[in-house]
């Protein structure tokens, strides 16, 4: 059999001739040919098999710029990475069912009060920020507290009392009581004042004014975890040996990454990989995820900011999560790596344990 046309490819791959020339543009599936003279494409039969996946793997969901690594591999090496984005959707559809059963039970008006005592689980927990090697000072800003986890990362010649303001804006959830169904909304309500502190301490009308500050908190609620995001920093879940990023970056790069124009690895080393498109400071976009976790015993969250995400390798960050059992042993032995690795920023972690509670 000779080549194909793109209209033919098209139809026995089940892919669009506007999607192949996506696929082309990207060189996730470039034609075998192009016509000099009328510039076809033209596909090779034996490319079916690697469109089909592709088809495949967009039905999943699977953004482009990860189709692209699976195709990449040997077979055997694209199984357990379609198992775990499979194993990361399921996380993320379980986020989202734990999200709709807090708006049915809201709507139907089961709220019962929000109390900081008497649940069947307890947490467990460290925190540390460090200002690693190359910075003069510590903009970032890292809490642990009862209920409350946070870390953010400040920018700009405020950007230290951005951070701790932010923070600052928060602790009062530690000791409010409020309704469960109110949960979402308090939340919001706290970041707007989380905003309005950092507004006020970043000024106005002067080099201040670009100041600002990324903000990434959990709240616990004795059963579940309320998470706000803005920025880049991160939180991980470790759960039955599989670590999970739980946030989605808030960056040029990351929108990059999704659209599927640079890879993850070109986003390490891009000149933009530090612009975010969400933070906390004046003309900013602060609009925050939202999200509620159901919390497991055996659970263990990382909050970090991107001085060790954007340094240390997940891998190294897993086995340290998995192997060093005591909170504040692997919060800095987290930061001992960033360290390790040149402290080139600022480095902040919060590593927090559901355990059950002790009658």
């Amino acid at each position: 059999m000779g080549l194909l046309t793109i209209g033919t490819f098209a139809k026995a791959s089940r892919l669009s001739p506007k999607a192949l020339r996506l696929y082309d543009e990207l060189g996730l599936l470039a034609p075998a040919r192009v016509d000099p003279a009328t510039g076809y494409r033209l596909y090779a039969p034996e490319q079916l098999d690697q469109a089909r996946l592709v088809a495949w793997l967009r039905r999943l969901g699977m953004p482009l710029a990860r189709i692209q690594r699976v195709c990449a591999l040997e077979p055997s090496a694209a199984v357990p990475e379609i198992r775990r984005y499979w194993a990361e959707v399921e996380a993320d559809t379980a986020a989202r069912r734990d999200l709709a059963s807090f708006l049915v039970d809201r709507l139907s008006r089961k709220d019962p009060a929000m109390s900081a005592n008497t649940h069947s689980l307890a947490i467990r927990y460290a925190a540390l920020s460090d200002t690693g090697l190359v910075r003069e000072s510590n903009q970032d800003t890292a809490y642990a507290g009862s209920r409350l986890f946070a870390v953010a990362d400040g920018f700009g010649r405020a950007g230290a009392t951005a951070g701790a303001a932010a923070v600052e804006a928060l602790k009062p959830l530690e000791t409010r009581g409020f309704a469960a169904g109110d949960l979402l909304n308090v939340l919001e309500e706290a970041v707007e004042e989380a905003k309005s502190a950092v507004n006020g301490v970043a000024g106005t009308g002067s080099p201040s004014a670009e100041s600002g500050t990324t903000l990434t908190a959990m709240l616990w609620t004795g059963s579940q975890l309320a998470l706000v995001h803005i920025g880049d920093s991160r939180v991980h879940l470790l759960r039955e040996g599989e670590l999970f990023q739980i946030t989605h970056d808030h960056t040029m790069v990351q929108s990059m990454v999704d659209d599927g124009r640079i890879t993850p690895e070109e986003a390490l080393s891009h000149p933009q990989r530090a612009l975010l498109l969400r933070a906390l400071g004046h003309g900013a976009d602060g609009t925050p995820d939202l999200r509620l976790h159901d919390a497991r015993p055996g659970d263990r969250y990382l909050v970090c900011s991107d001085g060790l995400s954007a340094v240390v390798d997940i891998g190294e960050v897993r086995r340290v999560l998995t192997e060093v059992a005591d909170p504040d042993h692997a919060v800095r032995e987290l930061v001992g790596l960033a360290n390790g690795f040149g402290g080139p920023d600022n480095v902040s972690c919060v590593v927090a344990d559901v355990v059950e509670a002790h009658s």
